[in-house]
């Protein structure tokens, strides 16, 4: 993230020019990162919110090595770890999908927290970015998703009872020429809700802190500017702790229980 936003001929901007810039620099994926000692061109597929993405997957690795159980007592880190395993386990799987689903789907969940926290972690510390304001790696996760409720679905009750599940029972046939591509297309739907709700989430709420912060460097030119820079100040620094303990777990925790329902509904759609 560049420390001094340039426009696009590379002259400087000030005030809201140079605050409009500096939002859509941070929000947007970007072929270059720049960091104080080394600044990043990327060539090919990869961009930043890719390199997020690679190095979120890295850091979970590390820290599920340095967590890996030993021959005696666990680590406070290793507890807490085991506490929202079990947690989204017994929380969230299990009632989801039953008891024996939702043990064999329980890894699945803890990646999709895990990982989904650490990129959201990662979006709010300055030098990186955040990847799940990317809607290309929602909808990757969401797919995800989505993948488990077909072909999971499928591997479970059959292609039979797959297709069956949207086909309600008790129902008169004229209604279910309406119901029917209904239930089907509500499976998509889900999938598409799954996306948008996560990445509009994280991508409204950075642009809120960045404006408040923004409003801080515009405060600067006015007359009144150590008031508007005290109040604009405290607003983003609140924002951030609001974005830091509720937002970046509440939405990672959000788009895992979803999933699990989602899964859970073609699993068993008699439930």
């Amino acid at each position: 993230m560049s420390a001094v936003p340039h426009g696009a001929e590379g002259t400087s901007l000030d005030g809201p020019a140079a605050v409009e810039e500096f939002i859509t620099h941070h929000v947007t994926d970007q072929p270059e990162w720049h960091l104080p000692f080394l600044e990043q061109d990327f060539s090919g597929p990869l961009s930043v919110h890719g390199m997020m993405v690679v190095l979120g997957g890295v850091f979970l690795v590390l820290i599920g090595c340095m967590c890996k159980k030993s021959l005696r007592s666990p680590s406070r880190v290793q507890s807490i770890l085991e506490y929202f395993v079990i947690f989204i386990r017994d929380q969230i799987s299990i009632p989801a999908l039953g008891k024996e689903d939702g043990r064999k789907l329980a890894p699945l969940f803890c990646t999709f927290f895990a990982f989904i926290f650490m990129l959201n972690l990662m979006g709010m510390i300055p030098l990186f970015s955040a990847a799940t304001s990317n809607y290309n790696v929602t909808l990757a996760l969401a797919l995800i998703t989505l993948f488990f409720m077909i072909f999971g679905a499928i591997y479970k009750n059959g292609v039979v009872g797959f297709f069956k599940a949207f086909v309600p029972p008790g129902v008169p046939w004229p209604i279910l020429i309406l119901i029917t591509p209904l239930e089907f297309l509500s499976m998509f739907i889900r999938t598409f809700a799954l996306m948008i709700r996560l990445f509009a989430n994280i991508f409204a709420g950075h642009i809120v802190v960045l404006c408040m912060f923004g409003m801080v460097v515009v405060a600067e030119t006015t007359k009144a500017k150590v008031m508007s820079i005290a109040f604009f100040g405290t607003l983003a620094f609140l924002m951030t702790i609001f974005e830091l303990v509720i937002v970046v777990p509440v939405q990672a925790l959000m788009f895992t229980l979803l999933s699990a329902v989602f899964i859970g509904l073609t699993y068993h759609p008699s439930h």
